[in-house]
Parts: C-alpha cells; sequence; structure tokens
C-alpha cells in the first residue's frame, strides 16, 4: 500500500544539466592541468571512507554531497533540497510524495565525517569537516584558474603553467621576456568601439607571468579604450608586485600606476571597476595624430617587485 498523499505518476529520469560543487575534477593532474568546463558532466567526486557513510550522502539524482536540509520521503529514501525541486515533490527511487520531512538522523551523523579537499589531485591534501569542506573548496588556492583571455567565452580552466601554454598554443596570445614594454596598437576604424579592439599580451618577470590587457568598450555613453595588468596567481600576492602605464603625443601624456590585479578577478570585473589606464576616445585619436581617423596608440609600461 503507498503512504497516505499517492504515488506520483512522473519522475525525472536523468540528471539535471545544474552541475552542483561537488562534481568532481576528472583525471585531473596535479601539474600543468587543464579542464574543460561542460555543463552537466564531470566525474563524481569519490571521498576515501572505510564505513561507506559518505555513500548515503550522495543525493540519488545529480549525485552530488546533501547539505542540510536533506529530505525523504515516507519510506525514508534521502534526496538533497534542490533535486527535491526538480523532480518535483516526487521521491525518484520509490515515486511516493516527498512531503517535507527532513533526515535529521544524517545531516547530524554528516557532522562527524572528515573528508579530502576536491582539489587532492591538484596539490590540497587538508582534511576538513563534513561541513567545512564546501566553505575550503570556494577559496582553495589549489582550485584551477579560469583562462584569462577574454576575447572568447573560453570554458577552459587549470593551473598556471598549463594556462599559460594554452593561451600560446590555443589563443596564439604574444608571449615576452622582460618587465617593461613598449606596444603599439593600431585600428583601421577607431569609430567602431563595442568590442572592437581586444589584445592580451603575456608577460614573464620576476619567474611569474601577467597578462597585458588592451581594448575599446563603452563607459556609459562615452567610447573609451582601456589598458591594465592582471597577475597570474593568486590574490594574496598581488599586492608584492606594481606597474605603471603611459600613453601619450604630442607633448602631452596619460599615466596609471597599480596593482596588477589575480586573474582569479574576472577580466570584465577589472575592466568595469576601472582599475586601469582610461582613454577617452578623443584624446587617444588626438595622440594618434593625422586624420583622426586611425588608431595609433604606442603605450608603455613597467612591472616591478614591492620591497
Amino acid at each position: 500500500m503507498a503512504p497516505e498523499g499517492g504515488v506520483c505518476k512522473q519522475v525525472v529520469e536523468s540528471h539535471p544539466k545544474h552541475v552542483k560543487y561537488d562534481v568532481g575534477m576528472g583525471k585531473a593532474e596535479k601539474n600543468n592541468t587543464l579542464v574543460k568546463s561542460a555543463t552537466g558532466l564531470g566525474e563524481k567526486h569519490r571521498i576515501p571512507s572505510t564505513n561507506g557513510v559518505h555513500e548515503l550522502l550522495e543525493c540519488p539524482v545529480c549525485k552530488s554531497l546533501m547539505y542540510p536540509p536533506i529530505y525523504q520521503c515516507p519510506d525514508g529514501h534521502t534526496l538533497c533540497s534542490d533535486c527535491k525541486l526538480r523532480v518535483h515533490n516526487c521521491c525518484p527511487t520509490c515515486r511516493h510524495e516527498l512531503g517535507n520531512i527532513r533526515c535529521l538522523a544524517l545531516e547530524k551523523v554528516a557532522e562527524s565525517l572528515e573528508l579530502t579537499c576536491r582539489y587532492q589531485s591538484l596539490g590540497c591534501h587538508d582534511i576538513f569537516l563534513y561541513y567545512s569542506k564546501l566553505k575550503h573548496e570556494q577559496h582553495c588556492r589549489f582550485r584551477p584558474y579560469n583562462c584569462p583571455y577574454a576575447g572568447s567565452d573560453c570554458s577552459i580552466t587549470g593551473d598556471i603553467p598549463a594556462l599559460v601554454a594554452h593561451l600560446k598554443d590555443d589563443h596564439n596570445v604574444d608571449m615576452h621576456d622582460g618587465c617593461t614594454f613598449n606596444h603599439r596598437y593600431v585600428k583601421a576604424n577607431p569609430h567602431e568601439v563595442e568590442n572592437a579592439t581586444w589584445m592580451l599580451t603575456v608577460f614573464n618577470c620576476f619567474g611569474r607571468q601577467f597578462c597585458l590587457h588592451f581594448e575599446a568598450f563603452q563607459l556609459g555613453s562615452a567610447p573609451v579604450y582601456t589598458s591594465f595588468l592582471r597577475f597570474m596567481g593568486e590574490d594574496s600576492e598581488e599586492k608584492k608586485f606594481g606597474y605603471s602605464l603611459e600613453v601619450g603625443g604630442y607633448g602631452r601624456k596619460l599615466t596609471w600606476q597599480g596593482v596588477p590585479r589575480s586573474i582569479r578577478d574576472s577580466h570584465r570585473k577589472v575592466r568595469d571597476s576601472l582599475d586601469g589606464l582610461i582613454i577617452p576616445r578623443n584624446l587617444a585619436l588626438f595622440f594618434s595624430g593625422g586624420d583622426r581617423e586611425e588608431l595609433k596608440l604606442r603605450v608603455t609600461g613597467r612591472i616591478w617587485k614591492e620591497q
């Protein structure tokens, strides 16, 4: 006999496309690792356990670890809160209506578990209590970086050596050694601003890598050019370095001095914060000279290590 409330006539058979944080990194190597994101794909993160309790905490739908509130049907089958909504309140195991019964015992058991970080294969060997694991992984220094190339929607992630090789091989980014630079940017039609000009150069300096960005974008209703530097490393290290940028012509110049932002911050976040050299288009065309119908900007700069 079905419990009071009836039997659901429909149940979700396939896994949802939404990927929860506990979907694993797949067969990632510790060094020179690239991972391509794919919505709804990925290997389940296996956690060492001698008693199999962690298997009870795996949601039967998304195969991710469950965190409170954990729900159960009248027959005791458990489900995470996100998937409870996806299956329209129907138990995917027995098809009975779920209701709002909490599995408090399983939530309590989880408190006693100690688990490894999901980025163990990338170098993190710390152990965490079950409910501390998620917070740690959101800030783990071994978590992969996103590709800093902003000219396309690139889903590649990886460690710094792998991303440097990826930028060179897959995006054809120019690579330079040295801590000073002198770059010339030319654009035939500078009146095309939105997504019209975008360039990236990678510098190897002090044994670290830096991304120099130059692009055109719309600042409100004003077309502008911007250039800024990003640090390929953790945000806790970015303040160890400084940089300056300069652009000018005809006896006038603009200068900028700042701290290279970590690539943990997205390209768009850095750009939209205006944390870099901002050049109004009219001034950029003045620096370019001639008939003001062609952009010819020379940006010079320097990177240094703070004492």
